[in-house]
């Protein structure tokens, strides 16, 4: 990785993730600890043009959403403050699957490739549905 992708991560790190943390937050109803393995979201480097607005669809708004409908009621809120000790972010396997979201142990990682940017509400189901069986 070179010097102008240690940009686009720093950039978007500093100035759009955390208000997308702020936004997970207050959908799960607690300050969620998140791991975000930036060099590794950064492996393809041909999409660099379009990181920072790709990044929040393929990984933090699926986790804002699935938040928001597991916690909608007080049950739901429990249990997910009782179970989730963190949530990692990356892109280890170059994975696409509907596999992209494990919940184990009390860790959430979303492991998922630079791809089909705009299926947010898949991947929101996908994640949720991998939270709530373990909840």
């Amino acid at each position: 990785m070179g010097l102008a992708e240690k940009r686009i991560i720093k950039e978007f790190e500093t100035t759009a993730y955390p208000a997308l943390k702020k936004k997970i937050d207050e959908a799960a109803g607690f300050e969620v600890t998140m791991e975000v393995r930036w060099d590794t979201l950064a492996k393809d480097e041909k999409y660099q043009a379009s990181w920072a607005a790709s990044w929040p669809k393929i990984y933090f708004m699926p986790i804002e959403n699935a938040f928001k409908e597991i916690c909608a009621d007080e049950m739901g809120k429990d249990a997910l403050k009782g179970a989730l000790k963190k949530i990692v972010v990356q892109n280890a396997r170059d994975s696409h699957s509907s596999y992209w979201a494990t919940f184990d142990d009390g860790v959430l990682t979303l492991d998922y490739q630079f791809t089909n940017v705009d299926q947010v509400d898949d991947r929101t189901q996908k994640l949720r549905a991998a939270v709530e069986a373990k909840l």
